[in-house]
């Protein structure tokens, strides 16, 4: 233990961690970033082939960034938004050591000094810190119900960070587990190759992709959608979906339940069991198609009324065949039970969700459920901070939308910390 007590040690080198790290090193703080992959490893090794960023280039903008010059609306694919960050932790020559695994994070009560425990290239080391921020992320843990286990082996499973497209699953229907963003976007992309799609659905609300001539994240910023603090949200608002929306396309697109039935997608209820080739499914489908549709008509009206109150100038509202309400559900399948084999569903895609593997942090500082103990990204631990989670501060915390305000946000804690 000859190496100097760092200032701070970050885990995680995606947006979140990049972004105080650069807040760091300008403050001339000691660090060093620990990846246990790549920068941007989540981007680059969970998405598909065709996946887009749903919010526009101009949005996604760390501590120090201008909007781009080139293509300021438009939308990312993963790798370039890796890239990205690549070269931004180049640009600033951020200490970022890459393929170095967490194994363990502990306190010495007596120094108040933090021991990070970790594996770089299969070599076991260890660093000691004045203080640590985590910002590994939420998507280190695939979800998958437990139910799987009881599928028929002939079926294939895929979780969505492991679908990379149509090509790579056997020939067949593909039943699609889960309908917020990856599961509407894996749909899309299933039925643009041809496939027939089964689509297991939950409450997700929509929104339109453009209204009133201008992007709906946009329109969104402006009616303080996302700046909701947690400590203001209810418990149904936080534990609420992203709403679905595509980056697909020259300015996006629209994706809603019904778009998704006409293009062939059968829209089912969801999933409540699993046994060999049958499914058992929640009469649920047409509530999901009607809470979507629901949203999508109080987003609007958000938008419509801040229009009115501040004069803005707004083009009418626009013909959307994908946003057109199905107002009496009608492409909800009524299906309760499912036989793959009956289908030719020969795969399952989990697009299920991911949670965070925080097992590395030997520390008291997780509920039950898993999730980190903290107050707007402060533990009750002195020295340990969390960045880069849903709705650590705000609405905005989980996407990069917020990474920026968070980022400052936990800097200065940091800095009073370390003062």
């Amino acid at each position: 233990m000859n190496d100097p007590v760092l200032d701070a040690v970050v885990v995680g080198a995606g947006h979140s961690g990049l972004a105080i790290s650069y807040l760091l090193k300008k403050s001339g703080r000691n660090h060093h970033v620990l990846e246990r992959g790549r920068i941007g490893e989540s981007w680059l090794n969970q998405r598909w082939d065709t996946f887009k960023l749903n919010t526009a280039n101009k949005l996604n903008l760390l501590p120090g960034e201008t909007v781009p010059s080139t293509d300021p609306d438009g939308f990312s694919t993963a790798q370039k938004f890796a890239d990205k960050l690549r070269a931004y932790a180049d640009a600033f020559s951020l200490p970022v050591q890459e393929n170095c695994l967490v194994t363990a994070i502990e306190r010495d009560p007596s120094s108040h000094l933090f021991t990070i425990r970790y594996f770089e290239n299969k070599e076991e080391k260890k660093r000691r810190s004045k203080s640590v921020v985590i910002a590994s992320g939420g998507q280190s843990e695939k979800k998958i119900p437990p139910f799987s286990r009881f599928i028929s082996p002939d079926i294939f499973q895929y979780h969505a960070a492991d679908y990379r497209n149509a090509a790579q699953l056997p020939d067949g229907a593909v039943l699609v587990v889960g309908s917020a963003q990856s599961g509407v976007q894996i749909a899309e992309d299933l039925l643009e190759a041809g496939r027939k799609v089964f689509l297991c659905t939950s409450n997700v609300g929509r929104v339109p992709r453009r209204y009133r001539g201008k992007d709906v994240v946009d329109w969104l910023i402006e009616c303080g959608f996302y700046v909701l603090k947690t400590s203001e949200a209810d418990l149904q608002t936080i534990q609420s979906k992203v709403p679905q929306v595509s980056g697909v396309g020259p300015q996006g697109r629209t994706v809603s339940l019904q778009s998704l039935a006409k293009r062939g997608a059968v829209i089912l209820g969801k999933m409540d069991h699993a046994h060999g080739d049958t499914i058992t499914l929640q009469p649920n489908a047409a509530a999901h198609i009607l809470f979507g549709d629901q949203f999508s008509a109080k987003v609007k009206t958000m938008i419509d009324g801040l229009i009115e109150r501040m004069q803005l100038p707004a083009a009418p509202p626009e013909t959307d065949e994908s946003d057109l309400p199905d107002e009496s559900a009608t492409c909800a399948s009524p299906l309760s039970v499912l036989d793959l084999k009956q289908h030719l569903i020969n795969s399952i895609i989990w697009t299920t969700g991911f949670g965070a593997d925080l097992s590395y942090l030997k520390l008291p500082v997780m509920h039950a459920g898993g999730t980190p103990i903290h107050q707007e990204g402060i533990s009750d631990i002195g020295g340990l901070f969390f960045l880069g989670f849903p709705w650590l501060r705000m609405r905005q915390s989980g996407i990069i939308l917020g990474v920026k305000d968070d980022a400052e946000f936990i800097f200065q804690r940091m800095e009073e910390f370390l003062s």
